[in-house]
């Protein structure tokens, strides 16, 4: 299946070629914002991917004296960028910083994730997702529930999209234990992650309770992006919290979480022995009774 890109990278690739045109041609924000008539904030922003639209950024690429060539790919991106992605259907049930979430992971190449509570939405089951948002960070009604199940469900396809998002997870070992609804709920979610982690883009380690921890660190996920044009694209990390994310884009703290997750992917079991973990918490912990 495959699927088409996503607006929220669209924008910010636009946002990282007009940037890169105006360093190229040694201007500063301030002499172009006065060159148009425009604040400073407002080319700002534009260079940050808020609020894009097409007039402004044909008098952007005037200004420049951009190539037609360049011109028109530009034009076509920003045309891109003003589309609306799948996930805006979702707009009752979800936050403007979920659904960026939902934006970059829509086009990522790969997604890194270390979670230390529950496990990755991307590769919950629906019994799991249901059981999770029944009550946790806090009681919801049902009806929103079951869109936000809806919503998940919807994510997941990217792992299944051509070509397919490669996901590689950190978990502590204490999310194979964290009960969200009955003891059936558990065991099918963590038979459905033994199976995931046989597919060829996916990777499960685990970071055993017995074992030092390197670090201590709050959930996080690192989004990576391959190139398209001249702009790079750098990589996103988004640390969790219990009803809220953060979104880190400084090259330094981007830098310090890539390396905190290369130091828990050390501290975690191989690959075979994650998945071995896996199916032997699932019968020791969550079978039940004949």
């Amino acid at each position: 299946m495959t699927t088409p890109g996503s607006p929220t990278v669209r924008r910010r690739r636009l946002a990282a070629e007009l940037r890169a045109i105006r360093e190229r041609r040694g201007e500063n924000l301030q002499t172009v914002a006065a060159g148009l008539g425009w604040s400073t904030s407002k080319l700002s922003r534009y260079e940050l991917g808020s609020g894009l639209k097409l007039r402004e950024v044909e008098i952007l690429l005037d200004h420049y004296r951009v190539p037609e060539a360049v011109r028109d790919d530009l034009l076509g991106l920003a045309q891109e960028a003003s589309r609306k992605g799948w996930w805006e259907d979702y707009s009752d049930i979800s936050s403007n910083e979920y659904r960026e979430f939902i934006g970059l992971e829509a086009e990522a190449s790969s997604v890194a994730v270390w979670h230390v509570s529950v496990v990755t939405g991307l590769l919950q089951t629906e019994r799991y997702a249901r059981s999770l948002m029944a009550h946790w960070p806090e009681p919801m009604a049902p009806a929103i529930a079951e869109r936000r199940v809806e919503l998940r469900k919807r994510r997941q396809q990217v792992l299944g999209q051509v070509p397919p998002l490669n996901l590689l997870v950190v978990l502590d070992e204490s999310v194979l234990r964290r009960q969200f609804g009955d003891e059936s709920v558990m065991y099918e979610q963590l038979q459905s992650l033994a199976a995931a982690a046989t597919r060829p883009n996916i990777s499960i380690r685990i970071l055993p309770l017995r074992a030092p921890h390197p670090v201590s660190a709050e959930s996080f996920v690192i989004f990576s992006f391959g190139p398209q044009g001249n702009a790079i694209l750098h990589d996103v990390v988004v640390s969790e919290g219990l009803k809220e994310s953060f979104y880190i884009e400084d090259l330094q703290q981007t830098y310090l979480h890539l390396l905190v997750f290369d130091t828990l992917l050390e501290g975690a079991l191989d690959a075979e022995a994650s998945r071995e973990l896996i199916i032997q918490t699932a019968e020791d912990y969550w079978r039940g009774s004949p």
